[in-house]
């Protein structure tokens, strides 16, 4: 019986790599050439591929498209793609403080990266010379599943991603204003959203989400707050509320004000009774928050709940629900919901008589 023709490797690669260990998993550290790398991977789908650590998700068209446009308008990728070497006819091998790999096709299970690799895959196809980048590889040795899974869990769960708009904090410098006012207010809308702590937890609707999940779309929420978040003369930067961790504590204690008021009423959590969970209702507020609550605030150099709560200062026996503002176009409901907050906030001001002239 003859034997099944083993293909040969016709090239090779050889590098300096770093080696280090994760736990009892050893993994070498490395850079190599894109179009390189596109040759040794391949994508094992979790209860697809019948093989030892297939972990991956089906791939997504509309992100590898996503990905494939900011690599062709010049980005490139700083983090590591991780690897796991899978093929027992060629082997990495290490001498000197080196590694050479065969350049084989398929060898080498994606544990990180699938999407950049297929969005990178379609870049080079449109410009050639994109193959020549050097990316950084991290790279592991015949894992068993449970292993894989460990490490994929740990990136995708463990970890979570820089929100987009921090370059400006971090720098002081943005390209352009609207863009990081539309990044910022993205980033506060995930953090708000994920966040088990805060009064909009899960209540954010994000593109693709499956249906009644979340209530305020997310272009209500970046339209609400865009215009005051530009670095130039945005409201927030004016009172100098400018990073973002300062910023996510005055949206989250505005509406943790209004949550407790709601929420001894059981009405929060309502979608058909909290008018804050319809666009209306969320433009209202949000109009009180930036043109009137923040000057108060910043008068008394407090930003946090007690003290916002004593501005709005809303009686428990004429809370509006949305039952009330039903039927009203969305004009009219949301100056009904400044009106609420603002005539209670003026209560809060000191009598006449407590006025120094």
């Amino acid at each position: 019986m003859a034997k099944t023709s083993v293909p040969r490797a016709s090239q090779s690669y050889t590098t300096s790599y770093l080696e280090t260990t994760f736990g009892t998993t050893p993994a070498f550290t490395f850079a190599i050439k894109a179009r390189d790398l596109i040759t040794l991977h391949y994508v094992a789908v979790r209860g697809r591929d019948d093989e030892e650590g297939a972990v991956q998700r089906p791939l997504n068209a509309r992100r590898i498209n996503g990905i494939r446009t900011y690599i062709l308008d010049g980005n490139t990728f700083f983090n590591s793609f991780i690897l796991n070497w899978t093929d027992e006819n060629f082997k990495p091998s290490f001498s000197g403080g080196k590694i050479t790999l065969p350049i084989i096709k398929s060898v080498a299970q994606v544990i990180d990266g699938q999407h950049r690799l297929a969005g990178l895959a379609q870049a080079i196809q449109v410009r050639d010379e994109i193959g020549d980048q050097e990316l950084l590889v991290t790279l592991c040795v015949g894992l068993t599943t449970s292993n894989a899974a460990k490490i994929f869990l740990n990136i995708n769960t463990e970890q979570k991603p820089v929100p987009k708009s921090l370059i400006y904090d971090l720098f002081g410098e943005v390209v352009d204003d609207e863009a990081h006012a539309v990044n910022r207010a993205t980033d506060l809308a995930r953090e708000l959203n994920d966040d088990p702590e805060s009064p909009l937890y899960n209540q954010l609707k994000f593109p693709g989400a499956p249906r009644g999940q979340g209530s305020i779309e997310l272009s209500t929420f970046v339209s609400a707050l865009k215009e005051h978040l530009k670095p130039e003369n945005g409201t927030f930067y004016t009172y100098k509320i400018r990073d973002f961790e300062r910023q996510k504590a005055a949206i989250n204690n505005f509406f943790q004000s209004l949550y407790d008021f709601y929420d001894n009423k059981q009405i929060w959590n309502s979608a058909n009774k909290n008018p804050f969970l319809k666009a209306a209702g969320f433009n209202g507020a949000v109009d009180f928050f930036v043109e009137v609550l923040i000057k108060h605030c910043a008068e008394k150099r407090s930003f946090s709940v007690p003290t916002m709560k004593h501005f709005i200062g809303l009686d428990q026996s004429g809370l509006i629900t949305w039952d009330e503002l039903r039927g009203k176009d969305g004009k009219t409901a949301r100056k009904a919901i400044r009106t609420l907050l603002e005539s209670n906030s003026l209560n809060a001001l000191p009598d006449h008589d407590e006025y120094e002239f």
